[in-house]
């Protein structure tokens, strides 16, 4: 496994104290929804395709024995799609039924429901009435699942109600509340209306760091600084920058292809707003920002002789691209320790928009 991998357990990166990763409610998520797994025929395990494995929750499948389960890796716009068929590939050698979707899209989502809808038909073909449920960790996805899924349903069965009661569990003949949205015919098989949170098992401070780069984990349990020093840290260990020598050919790119700026594209918080009096030419698209901070990040690990495999060299160049990235972000008249938070947030949200690139967190186990 490559140095990436060790790069949690660094101490510029795994200091600062231990770190309670879900404080208060979170706690009970699972015991919460056990009652309601009981009812599901199916479950759609959604994970974050960026972190297959750090998003799973290891206690789902003592929770639904011998229940039915289809792992969505969503978000697959943001992942490496080379990695991507990898993970596919792997589940399937471990016969659990896997399939990379983007829940934001109709096709996608349709293409999830045919697969669920042919395995509960395989599975349990003769009952009336059969029930899938949505479960993951946090920010994974799940509402936006669910919400295509209600406009998919919605387009189906424009006068669609939610069911309401029905005779479902494990005792024939119990009668229990529920709403969902209808997806098949003979036999009726309805999504449930809310997701099941679980909580990730967190056995490390990578796993940990991982989550909360994808969005999982709040990003004031672990700090932004030291989220983004690792995040720096996988990027020139990956030696990730090194491959984005083609700026300025694609900022020429851009500038001859673009008559204006998309009004959708504009920088929008933790970036700058745009006012009434402020100078169209002041206000960057993140694909601009995002080329920006590539160029800065390229060109201080090109300069970089020192052994990335050494935490202190290593430490040095993260706190160097920093810095660049001051200048890159035009991040002016704060302390350092202000702006180097300011950097922080602002790198953490290029990533997570995908503007940094298509990247994979967790590496496919081996199978040998």
């Amino acid at each position: 496994m490559g140095t990436w991998s060790k790069v949690g357990k660094m101490g510029f990166i795994a200091g600062g104290g231990p770190v309670n990763w879900f404080p208060g409610h979170m706690a009970s998520a699972t015991t919460a929804i056990r009652n309601r797994l009981k009812l599901a025929d199916l479950v759609i395990e959604v994970r974050d395709a960026r972190i297959p494995l750090s998003s799973a929750n290891e206690y789902l499948q003592s929770l639904i024995s011998s229940k039915r389960r289809v792992i969505a890796l969503n978000k697959k716009d943001l992942a490496n799609p080379n990695i991507i068929t990898q993970w596919t590939q792997y589940f399937d050698s471990c016969k659990q039924d896997c399939i990379s979707i983007n829940a934001h899209s109709t096709g996608s989502v349709k293409k999830l429901l045919s697969f669920v809808e042919l395995k509960l038909k395989e599975r349990i073909p003769k009952e009336p009435t059969l029930l899938v449920m949505v479960v993951g960790v946090p920010n994974v996805g799940k509402s936006a699942l669910i919400n295509s899924i209600h406009h998919i349903a919605s387009s189906r069965s424009p006068v669609q109600e939610k069911m309401k009661r029905a005779t479902v569990g494990p005792l024939p003949g119990v009668t229990q509340d529920i709403a969902g949205y209808k997806i098949a015919h003979q036999p009726s098989i309805y999504v449930l209306d809310s997701p099941g949170v679980l909580v990730p098992r967190i056995p490390d401070i990578e796993t940990g760091l991982k989550l909360a780069l994808t969005g999982s984990v709040k990003d004031s349990v672990v700090g932004e600084e030291r989220l983004a020093k690792y995040l720096l840290a996988v990027l020139n260990t990956r030696k990730t920058p090194l491959r984005w020598s083609n700026l300025e050919n694609r900022r020429e790119e851009k500038l001859g292809s673009e008559a204006m700026v998309d009004k959708n594209n504009i920088i929008r918080e933790p970036f700058p707003r745009r006012t009434a009096q402020s100078n169209p030419s002041d206000v960057r698209s993140f694909e601009d920002i995002g080329i920006d901070v590539q160029r800065a990040l390229h060109a201080t690990l090109s300069e970089f002789e020192g052994d990335l495999e050494d935490e202190n060299e290593l430490e040095s160049l993260i706190n160097k691209q920093l810095r660049a990235l001051r200048k890159a972000f035009k991040i002016w008249h704060r302390s350092d320790d202000e702006a180097f938070i300011k950097v922080s947030k602002k790198l953490l949200t290029l990533f997570r928009i995908g503007r940094l690139g298509t990247f994979t967190l967790d590496a496919v186990p081996s199978l040998g």
